[in-house]
């Protein structure tokens, strides 16, 4: 299955140890992929695609998932909104832990790397976009000359559609003629 990826805009957040056990819980990866290496450097993580075929030369850089890691503290229950009445003379403080994020936050370029084996990484990202739950994933991709929109919000697929126009609009917002207004891809 050959493929390619639009448009893409990410703003996915979710808990490392997810992404990690989503990779080593055996996921069902799309044929050409035949592992994904994982990579962290500082705070950024790098899931890269390993070929199934010997046809890609060495040197071709294969498509990679680009994800910054933060460090958000994560309550057990809801902490005291500021300003709330006090009437204990002690606080308690409330159990908390750190807790590390993937963020694949960007548009393609900064999400989607490389051009080798990038759809079956963008369906990679859907599977890690399904497990998410804050952010959106959304893009448009082309299989076999059909186009399809996708739309993922906190970890639910959502309706997409994508309407093309012959002609060009004159308020092109500089998206290369496409948009995304009332849940749809709006392709001028």
């Amino acid at each position: 299955m050959s493929g390619r990826v639009y448009r893409l805009h990410s703003t996915l957040e979710l808990p490392l140890e997810e992404v990690e056990e989503y990779l080593n819980g055996d996921p069902e990866l799309p044929p050409e992929v035949t592992d994904v290496e994982v990579t962290r450097r500082n705070n950024t993580l790098i899931l890269k695609a390993v070929a199934a075929e010997d046809n890609l030369s060495k040197y071709t850089p294969t498509a990679q998932l680009k994800a910054s890691i933060t460090e958000n503290r994560v309550y057990e229950e809801e902490p005291p909104r500021a300003g709330a009445p006090r009437w204990e003379e002690e606080e308690e403080e409330i159990p908390s832990e750190l807790v590390e994020f993937a963020c694949f936050k960007g548009d393609r370029e900064t999400v989607l790397q490389n051009t080798a084996l990038q759809y079956p990484m963008f369906l990679v990202l859907r599977e890690i976009a399904l497990l998410a739950e804050k952010g959106t994933l959304t893009a448009i991709t082309e299989v076999d000359g059909e186009l399809t929109a996708h739309r993922i919000v906190e970890g639910e697929e959502r309706p997409a559609s994508i309407e093309v126009v012959e002609n060009p609009s004159k308020n092109d917002n500089g998206s290369g003629g496409v948009n995304w207004r009332d849940n749809k891809f709006i392709s001028d």
